[in-house]
């Protein structure tokens, strides 16, 4: 029996200290008036209209304003619509505006000038062949290069466009790009400046580096060809020549000035030396080489054919050919050079 109620009070002692508080640091569990605050506020705090915020509202509302930035105030500020400015060189270009000068051609290096000869029947028969592509390509714009200098290329350039000019009077562009050692001037007899080398550096308008030729003071007309041939000189010579040639503006040359003209035709610099003639061969439609007769070798055309391998390259010019074919000749009278362009 003492066992037994040994064993009650051990019992009653085990529920006496479980029912004993806890702990002195132990948190309390909350009321169950702290789980669900009333919905009005105390009277104490005093606001019995204070405004009821969403938690997103009384964020903004707590929040500290952050200052607006100078950058802010751009963003924020309407833009007006302002017009861009045009440049001098950007204006439109009117044939009417081109300049009238005399000029003294080179009579003995422009055959192409003369009424008769084995020199005009060459290059009249260039003309054709290149009116003949033009039937079945395009072909406006046509540079003429070679590989090395003393080959003859602006010999070849001045005397086409004549050519080009004497046939139905036809429209015609004679550029000047070789703006290391520009010479078309000199075969013109026709001032150097200002020419493609200021237009390029963006110092002169298209109408301001085009000149035509006028009679001279003793009132005689112009020689049949130049009347109705414009030109552009290669201007001050430039030793950032490479970089003008291929800053784009020569792309805007040749699209402005191709509806006013029915030829293009651009010397350039030879394609072996220097790679000015190569930047402007890409912005016209086709490239004449010249090659000199008994002097040019066969390894400076194929290298000069390489550097053109990014335009279209019509074909080569053989020039200063001892002997040349007489057309006239061949009919047995000299009245066949009397036909006109």
């Amino acid at each position: 029996m003492s066992k037994i109620f040994e064993a009650l009070r051990q019992s009653q002692q085990e529920n006496a200290n479980r029912a004993a508080p806890g702990p002195a640091n132990a948190a309390p569990f909350p009321a169950a008036a702290e789980l669900n605050p009333p919905a009005e506020p105390p009277a104490a705090l005093n606001i019995p209209h204070a405004p009821v915020y969403s938690r997103s509202e009384a964020l903004l509302a707590t929040a500290t304003p952050v200052p607006i930035t100078i950058a802010d105030k751009i963003a924020a500020t309407p833009i007006a619509a302002t017009p861009i400015a045009v440049t001098p060189t950007d204006a439109a270009f009117d044939p009417a505006n081109i300049p009238q000068v005399v000029w003294v051609p080179s009579l003995h290096q422009l055959p192409a000038l003369e009424e008769r000869g084995a020199a005009v029947e060459q290059f009249r028969s260039l003309r054709s062949r290149m009116q003949e592509f033009r039937d079945l390509n395009t072909l406006k714009s046509l540079l003429i290069t070679s590989g090395v200098p003393q080959e003859g290329k602006s010999f070849i350039a001045a005397n086409l466009a004549i050519s080009f000019a004497r046939h139905k009077a036809a429209r015609v562009l004679l550029v000047d790009g070789d703006m290391r050692r520009a010479s078309l001037h000199k075969l013109l007899g026709a001032p150097s400046g200002p020419g493609l080398t200021e237009y390029l550096a963006g110092k002169a308008t298209l109408a301001e580096i085009m000149q035509r030729a006028k009679p001279d003071e003793s009132g005689r007309p112009l020689s049949h060809g130049l009347a109705s041939l414009i030109f552009i000189p290669g201007g001050n010579a430039s030793d950032k020549a490479a970089d003008l040639s291929g800053n784009r503006r020569f792309d805007r040359l040749i699209v402005e000035a191709a509806p006013h003209f029915d030829w293009i035709v651009v010397d350039s610099s030879p394609v072996n030396l220097v790679s000015d003639g190569v930047n402007l061969a890409r912005s016209c439609d086709g490239v004449l080489m010249v090659a000199r007769g008994g002097a040019t070798k066969y390894e400076v055309a194929q290298r000069a054919l390489a550097e053109l391998k990014a335009s279209k390259v019509l074909g080569f010019v053989l020039n200063a050919v001892e002997n040349p074919p007489v057309s006239g000749g061949y009919y047995g009278y000299d009245g066949y050079d009397k036909i006109d362009d």
